[in-house]
């Protein structure tokens, strides 16, 4: 380590997406949030870092990134990647269209050229990964550019997950599944919207789950106040160490109004041709019931803060790619003066934790993966005041930490769960908390020894039982419904999964299994095949 560097940054990517496989239809809307991520976050994040130069021996790698179970459980699934592939071949054929429509506007037409040189090279690179996008991140780990961490089975808001047989399983469901796709013990965990309650820290501990992050007020507000502040970890009484998140270095990118993203420069996200072009033209590119969707090609950018959507000047990638850069480096800059004023007043390195949705790097903000390859490359420079760290390097380089008993908390509007659990979505969790209960009651009296054996009709049915809780419990849900974007899809997957595990759980019960509905559920709900229904 250079002896100029001051203080550490670390910086952590969430990247998750709710479960959403629907076999039954050929088109479905709300599959398109997985194939628009992979095309504008995950596959440009692969192409950054594989751009990084591989840190020294025995270095501290440079990002730490969170794959959800559901994210990898969706990015592995045949079925998924084909419809991918085949969404991109669409998003290649309106590239065509686009390019004879735009053929007397010298402008457009250089913008239509960019999309298709990037959709072209993206498609490539899917190709060449054989459809692995966890396999690739799991290679760059294993070059030591990433630390990847595991989080809830499906993002289960902790706090509100009553039945402790329940919450244990959404843990250890998740570690499981993290070995099976990484061939590792994962170290630490993202936990699902920062959500921590009193006694948390023991599961964690139990799991040997080293340690987590929490929301500013989180450690802040911990008992007894820890003596180094937000830019030192703590443990808990369990041993496990809590991070907890820097506000100034989030809102300079988080910010809608003072951010980065806000830039005029950069490309507009709502301004899309799927909702301008005529049905006639784009009517085969969006869904097939004449629903208007985003496509990717987007010619504008943000413009101003009050300028109206029609009115949006058009995008230049290469200045916006400029922009990014030199916010790249005014973010580092602000990160050195921030360490070189708490240094002062610290008697360790300090270390400024950013952490921020993974999709917010691409998908939102179009330019993110630039402006973030940008700001890992300045701080691996051997003359760089700031050293990039993850959670385990800071714990090995500084292995006495307070001892406090993190704030119950959350991040999200107000801090303390009301986004998940408000008069918009509380309806739902009595209806989870009844089916967490007959769950464990079920498995309790009638689950079995796992063998390997071909399974029981009773050992399938328990198990897909535990499947459907599972994605009944995602705090996904909850947050759409607070939001009011797609309410009620969000509705109907929790009365879905509550129905099919209340039916599954009656059939249980009278020994009177319906098959062909078990096998239905298998098919459609098909999420970690090797669960253990023992764990509920």
């Amino acid at each position: 380590m250079s002896a100029r560097v001051r203080g550490d940054l670390l910086l952590l990517l969430h990247a998750h997406l709710p479960y959403v496989r629907h076999p039954e239809n050929p088109y479905h809307l709300e599959e398109n949030w997985l194939y628009e991520a992979i095309t504008a976050t995950y596959l440009p994040l692969i192409v950054e870092l594989r751009a990084l130069q591989v840190p020294e021996k025995g270095s501290s790698a440079r990002l730490t990134i969170s794959l959800s179970p559901t994210l990898c459980s969706m990015l592995r699934d045949k079925l998924l990647s084909e419809r991918y592939r085949a969404y991109l071949d669409r998003l290649l054929r309106l590239g065509e269209e686009e390019l004879t429509r735009a053929k007397h506007n010298p402008t457009q037409t250089e913008l239509v050229r960019f999309y298709l040189s990037r959709f072209t090279e993206l498609r490539a690179l899917y190709r060449s990964i054989g459809g692995d996008i966890v396999g690739a991140f799991a290679e760059l780990q294993d070059r030591g550019v990433l630390e990847i961490i595991t989080t809830c089975a499906t993002h289960a808001y902790l706090p509100v997950v009553r039945e402790p047989s329940a919450r244990r399983a959404q843990l250890l469901i998740a570690v499981r599944h993290h070995r099976e796709c990484f061939g590792r013990y994962p170290r630490g965990i993202w936990l699902p919207e920062c959500g921590y309650f009193d006694g948390l820290d023991q599961l964690l501990a139990e799991l040997d789950l080293r340690y987590f992050f929490l929301d500013a007020h989180g450690l802040t507000y911990a008992r007894p106040r820890p003596p180094l502040g937000l830019h030192a970890p703590i443990f808990t009484r369990a041993g496990v160490a809590a991070f907890g998140r820097d506000l100034m270095s989030s809102k300079q990118v988080w910010s809608s109004t003072e951010g980065y993203p806000a830039d005029g420069v950069y490309r507009d996200f709502y301004r899309d041709i799927g909702f301008d072009r005529p049905l006639s033209e784009i009517g085969p590119y969006i869904h097939p019931d004449g629903i208007r969707v985003h496509t990717g090609y987007k010619y504008h950018r943000v413009t101003g803060p009050r300028v109206d959507l029609q009115d949006k000047a058009l995008y230049s990638p290469e200045a916006a790619r400029i922009k990014a850069r030199e916010h790249a480096r005014d973010f580092v800059e602000k990160r050195v003066a921030q360490i070189a004023w708490l240094s002062q007043r610290m008697d360790r390195r300090p270390v400024i934790v950013s952490p921020y949705d993974a999709e917010l790097f691409g998908h939102w903000w179009f330019e993110g993966p630039t402006f973030l390859g940008e700001v890992l490359r300045l701080c691996s420079l051997p003359d760089s005041d700031v050293q990039l760290q993850t959670a385990s390097g800071y714990l090995a380089d500084h292995p006495v930490n307070a001892v406090c008993d993190p704030a119950p908390s959350s991040w999200g509007e107000g801090g303390y769960s009301a986004v998940w659990l408000d008069l918009s979505n509380d309806w739902i969790y009595r209806h989870i908390h009844h089916a967490e209960t007959k769950l464990h009651e079920l498995v309790s009296r009638l689950g079995s020894k796992a063998s390997d054996a071909e399974p029981t009709l009773l050992e399938r049915a328990l198990t897909q039982a535990g499947r459907e809780l599972l994605l009944a419990q995602s705090s996904d849900w909850a947050f759409i419904m607070k939001t009011g974007t797609a309410v009620s899809y969000a509705e109907s997957r929790v009365r879905t999964h509550l129905q099919r595990f209340n039916r599954l759980a009656d059939g249980i019960e009278t020994a009177a299994i319906d098959e062909a509905f078990l096998a239905d559920c298998e098919a459609r709900d098909n999420l970690f095949p090797s669960l253990d229904p023992r764990l509920f």
